[in-house]
């Protein structure tokens, strides 16, 4: 198992206990008794949420439950964003792609530049129970982390600080919604409904303390 580079003071966390809702909030239903955040798709469309701060380092964590049945076309995600719409903006992805649940993709930006998309198997299906998907990000370490249960699957690191790497302070985010128009549907599929509504609960999300 590989072991993180990142010291333990920068992996401590607090509950995320308020969100603010994008757009959409009557899809979007926030239980903070029970630490759980869950978000719809019907034919409404989607709905995105997002912490109130901004961070510039730490550890991001959630156990999620993606949406069963037909999910082919949404795209499901958990992620950090300087700005999200922002072509400029730094970004770190968990991203779930609804053609095939057994699978997971992480990615970043930098100054609105990505194409750093990997696809990791996972052995198991993303909407039969929760898993802990975990971020762990040091511009200063010049590092990016991606964790499932535990376990970190991807490692990114910046030989030099003059190359680009995230460094923006960013919000958490979480989304679910119709990707079908990416690269032709190649991407997440194209959306069929058949088992709409959909639903994506997050639970014990976790920020930095």
């Amino acid at each position: 198992m590989a072991r993180s580079v990142l010291p333990s003071s920068l992996l401590r966390t607090r509950k995320l206990d308020e969100i603010a809702v994008d757009y959409t909030p009557e899809l979007c239903l926030h239980d903070q008794n029970a630490s759980e955040i869950v978000l719809t798709f019907d034919s409404r469309g989607g709905c995105r949420w997002r912490s109130h701060e901004k961070f510039g380092s730490g550890s991001f964590s959630a156990r999620i439950k993606g949406p069963s049945g037909n999910t082919s076309g949404l795209n499901y995600n958990f992620y950090l964003s300087s700005q999200e719409g922002d072509k400029c903006q730094d970004e770190i992805d968990f991203e779930f792609l609804g053609r095939d649940r057994w699978i997971v993709q992480t990615n970043y930006f930098t100054n609105g530049m990505g194409n750093h998309e990997m696809v990791h198997p996972l052995d198991f299906d993303s909407a039969q129970d929760f898993h802990e998907y975990t971020i762990r990000w040091s511009p200063e370490h010049r590092t990016i982390e991606w964790l499932v249960d535990g376990s970190i699957i991807r490692t990114e690191r910046c030989p030099s600080p003059y190359q680009s790497f995230p460094r923006k302070s960013m919000h958490l985010y979480a989304s679910v919604w119709d990707a079908s128009d990416i690269d032709e549907g190649r991407w997440c599929g194209k959306y069929v409904g058949c088992d709409a509504p959909y639903f994506c609960t997050y639970r014990d999300v976790h920020v930095p303390a």
